[in-house]
């Protein structure tokens, strides 16, 4: 098989790709990015359109979706413990908050970032703040969740942990932390404590040291 190649900026999205990989055992030829990329690496548009990041790219496969990316490296080689099968108990639900971690929970955090923080010289802090708002109230469902449980699903670590885990850490990163419940900040501490996650941070880091950022 190929080997897979990711682009990403460290500390992005992407990072759900990378700490997957680390997880899964999928070697990866990582490709950390100047951010934003479509600005400080203009050859990137040629690969991604977009300009977003991550971007997977494995043979004739491309996907740009961080959620997707995690759970491809996942059941790349076929099914792991990182993933929940078809018929398995709590498929449903590995499905739901895999999808809601970005859907839902990053992308108030993403508007929230550009109003707040990148373009808050443009006069729409209040957007900003209002968005904060929303991803602090969206909160809830993860935190009901893990109320009588370690893990999102199946009683064991997923990529639903992954995916959700990484918009606890970008609220710690971007100043939305205050909003965070105890709770949430102590299951965060657990997932970030994991070697696989300390591997992928390093990776990432040393990309960015290297491209001097």
């Amino acid at each position: 098989m190929t080997r897979p190649v990711l682009y990403t900026c460290a500390g992005s999205r992407g990072l759900r790709a990378t700490w997957a990989a680390e997880e899964a055992g999928v070697q990866i030829d990582l490709n950390i990015l100047p951010f934003p990329p479509r600005y400080l690496a203009p050859e990137y548009m040629a690969l991604n359109p977009l300009g977003t990041v991550p971007l997977l790219l494995d043979g004739e496969t491309r996907l740009t979706e961080s959620c997707a990316i995690a759970h491809y490296l996942a059941t790349r080689d076929g099914f792991t413990a990182l993933a929940i099968a078809p018929g398995e108990p709590d498929y449903g639900a590995y499905l739901d908050y895999t999808y809601h971690a970005d859907a839902t929970i990053t992308f108030p955090q993403t508007v929230y970032m550009r109003f707040a923080i990148f373009e808050k010289d443009k006069g729409l802090a209040e957007a900003g703040v209002a968005y904060a708002k929303w991803f602090h109230k969206r909160l809830v469902k993860v935190e009901q969740r893990l109320q009588s449980r370690e893990f999102l699903c199946a009683d064991r670590f997923t990529v639903a942990d992954i995916c959700v885990g990484y918009a606890l850490i970008l609220a710690q990163n971007v100043g939305l932390d205050d909003g965070v419940p105890d709770s949430l900040k102590a299951y965060r501490a657990r997932l970030t404590a994991r070697p696989a996650y300390q591997r992928a941070f390093a990776r990432e880091e040393a990309g960015r040291a290297a491209l001097g950022q």
